[in-house]
């Protein structure tokens, strides 16, 4: 099974310095328990940091060359589309949950299945191929430590989630053998549709506190006697309705 694990510009939250994310990580590790050589594929000005991605298990890395801060998704979705339809189509694309240290918007799975056709699975922590040809199972990560099983059909995207297997320990020789591919950015047209638009200022009043609402230390009472307590009590409750409730 054919797997591509999307790396991202992720920063060192202390230095700053480009760093290889511990869910991308993770998801190498799954990755090679389902392909002997699996691949990874960055968007960015170099390959520092996600080539330790290298040492952790994938066998191959491309770099698409783009500038710094710009947007990743029309050259990841040019990319990918090329590959899905060349003579060897990845089947499985894998990534994490969201940038760690940059934009971290977590919308990049999500826009890239919408631009390829995709199915998208979200918090996997196993993997495993189906009894039938072309799917995939996957456990997904629930609220409260549930699990849920799904069959899907591949090729998909399927993220990551941190409760997954812990990543393969890093070999540094590993990482120097791996093989770095270069290429140039390539754009793809991506409909984003966020429904925003714009309209004209309009002024509205402000909102005021009512004459009605008293403060809240009118109403304060410091070590009452219990009956002046009670009398309070009633008072307020016959005041707001309360009291009176269910009467017939």
């Amino acid at each position: 099974m054919k797997t591509i694990v999307l790396l991202s510009d992720a920063r060192n939250p202390v230095s700053g310095r480009a760093q290889l994310s511990r869910l991308e990580a993770q998801a190498i590790g799954l990755a090679a328990d389902l392909d002997e050589t699996p691949q990874g594929l960055h968007v960015g000005p170099g390959e520092e940091g996600v080539a330790a991605g290298l040492g952790h298990g994938l066998r191959g890395l491309d770099v698409v060359e783009a500038p710094e801060g710009e947007d990743p998704l029309p050259a990841l979705a040019a990319f990918l589309k090329d590959a899905l339809s060349g003579d060897a189509p990845p089947a499985l694309v894998l990534c994490g949950r969201r940038g760690e240290g940059g934009l971290e918007t977590g919308l990049v799975p999500y826009l890239l299945a919408e631009a390829l056709g995709l199915p998208i699975l979200a918090d996997a922590v196993a993997m495993r191929p189906g009894e039938a040809p072309g799917t995939l199972v996957v456990d997904q990560a629930m609220a409260k430590g549930a699990r849920r099983r799904i069959t899907a059909r591949l090729p998909a995207i399927v993220t990551v989630h941190p409760l997954s297997s812990p990543p393969q320990p890093f070999a540094f020789g590993r990482m120097r053998r791996g093989d770095i591919r270069r290429h140039a950015a390539a754009v793809c047209e991506v409909p984003v549709d966020v429904g925003a638009g714009e309209r004209p200022h309009r002024a509205r009043p402000k909102l005021m506190r009512t004459a009605g609402t008293a403060s809240g230390g009118a109403n304060l009472h410091v070590g009452p006697e219990p009956e002046e307590a009670a009398r309070l009590i009633l008072a307020y409750l016959e005041e707001n309705g309360i009291r009176g409730y269910g009467r017939g």
